[in-house]
């Protein structure tokens, strides 16, 4: 602590005062303390420091220690009071849709097969998707994601445009991967000869490169849906540009089948054929995985997005096949992930962190081997590190990216106070967020986005919904009878 850099002193704020709420490229205070929290750093030793302050300036964490300590070193900062807080890093969401289920969450009739969900609800409402629905889409599930505490969000692809996605999210600071699909099968929607698939990814990595608030990533449908020219080369790309790469593969029995029914061989033994398994990978779901596949993921260094919520929501089978677990258990590159608005339903990480701690729990009959502190690692720094992003966030320590989440304890369900871990993923959820920074920035203030105006987002997003359920032809079926009380 003492010897860390010092603030500038040409731009010193009275240290009483809280930061700016970012409206209007407001300039940032040059250091600010968020102190006399309980601050989860998340380091390799997990170590929780009581009444702890964190320093941030710029982008960075400059320093994590002892309140006193760090307000002697910096006198001139401006301070967040975090007193009887709980002091997190940002939450890391995966896998999340941020087009075509956002405006009509909750529409979509549960009780439907997963292939009828898609084909009669949600590929007729992608095909009438405008740019702005894809901007606006993003916008509020980027926003709902902030005020959850969630800092980092993988999108699982835009049909497109992902310029558009990238600029929602932006627009409300939280950090990210934007792509957009690609597939060359017949008769589908965009699809193209690898050769234009690629060019389109190669778009997307151009227009958002590495190091920016929201980077292009080469991202697919998967499923059974691209050739292994496609595949192939989108690995290479990826690899190529040092980005990484995502897709859907074998949320349910069918991507096996296709599979063996097409080429004889599971979904993974495939790809391990091709050559794209690695570092560089990240695929979303992986329910379906079987003992070969398991250790093709282990020792390819394979990603898996984890999205527990979607599956039991569509009836998947997750507690039939999923091998989840075991993948935690071992080692593996595991996150977690919130998926679609008519799936995992709200962008919240600590709902999923609380539904995997108890399918881990429960579907083993084993209460001892895994736990609220081993999920809280999957949503921090475990999430960070399966998206290739451990040395940038994930933790809060000297250097890395200040994306900061302030818990309010005053909430019921945070009093009285007990061990952290267990509080924050079977007693909390976001709505217990009252700030979030991210790089610094500060996103929520006191349960609030500082970005943008929430309330004439919702209401812009109740006009949207109702234009694009018309355009598409769909009327939303209710299952209790809708009385006028009038």
């Amino acid at each position: 602590m003492a010897g860390a850099p010092q603030p500038d002193s040409s731009a010193r704020t009275d240290r009483k005062n809280a930061p700016g709420d970012g409206r209007g490229g407001e300039a940032l205070p040059a250091a600010l303390l968020i102190t006399g929290g309980d601050v989860v750093t998340m380091n390799a030793r997990r170590e929780v420091l009581v009444g702890g302050t964190v320093v941030i300036a710029g982008d960075r964490i400059l320093a994590v220690g002892s309140t006193p300590a760090l307000r002697s070193a910096y006198p001139d900062a401006a301070e967040l009071d975090a007193s009887g807080c709980i002091v997190t890093p940002g939450l890391i969401n995966a896998h999340q849709h941020l087009t075509g289920d956002p405006l009509v969450r909750s529409c979509i009739p549960d009780l439907l097969t997963s292939g009828e969900s898609i084909f009669s609800w949600s590929v007729p409402l992608h095909a009438e998707h405008t740019p702005d629905d894809d901007e606006l889409s993003a916008t509020l599930t980027a926003a709902q994601s902030a005020l959850c505490g969630v800092t980092t969000l993988v999108e699982a692809g835009t049909v497109a445009n992902p310029g558009r996605v990238a600029a929602g999210m932006a627009a409300v600071g939280v950090r990210g991967t934007v792509g957009t699909w690609g597939w060359d099968i017949d008769d589908a929607p965009f699809a193209a000869p690898p050769d234009e698939v690629l060019d389109r990814q190669r778009q997307v990595l151009a227009a958002h490169p590495p190091g920016g608030l929201v980077e292009g990533w080469v991202t697919l449908v998967g499923h059974d849906l691209a050739s292994d020219e496609l595949l192939v080369g989108a690995a290479d790309l990826a690899r190529g540009a040092g980005c990484g790469m995502t897709m859907h593969i074998s949320p349910t029995s069918s991507d096996p089948e296709s599979y063996l029914r097409r080429r004889g061989v599971r979904p993974l033994v495939h790809f391990d054929r091709l050559g794209i398994l690695g570092r560089h990978l990240l695929l979303a779901h992986g329910v379906w995985l079987d003992d070969t596949e398991v250790e093709l993921v282990l020792g390819s260094e394979t990603a898996i997005a984890y999205c527990p919520w979607a599956y039991l929501r569509l009836g998947q089978g997750v507690t039939a096949a999923g091998r989840h677990l075991e993948l935690a258990r071992r080692g593996g590159r595991l996150a977690l992930g919130c998926d679609a608005g008519n799936a995992g339903d709200l962008p919240d990480v600590l709902r999923a962190a609380a539904l995997a701690a108890g399918l881990a729990r429960d579907m083993p009959v084993d209460p001892e081997g895994f736990g609220a502190h081993d999920a809280f690692e999957l949503a921090t720094i475990r999430g960070a590190e399966a998206i290739g992003k451990g040395a940038e966030i994930g933790s809060l320590e000297v250097g890395k990216l200040a994306d900061v989440v302030v818990f309010d304890c005053e909430a019921s369900a945070l009093t009285p106070r007990g061990d952290v871990a267990l509080q924050l993923v079977w007693g909390s959820d976001g709505r217990d967020v009252r700030d979030v920074f991210v790089g610094g920035r500060p996103v929520v203030r006191d349960g609030r986005c500082t970005t943008l105006d929430v309330d004439e987002l919702r209401l812009t997003a109740a006009t949207a919904q109702r234009d694009l359920l018309r355009r598409a032809g769909i009327e939303v079926p209710h299952t209790w009878p809708r009385v006028p009380s009038g």
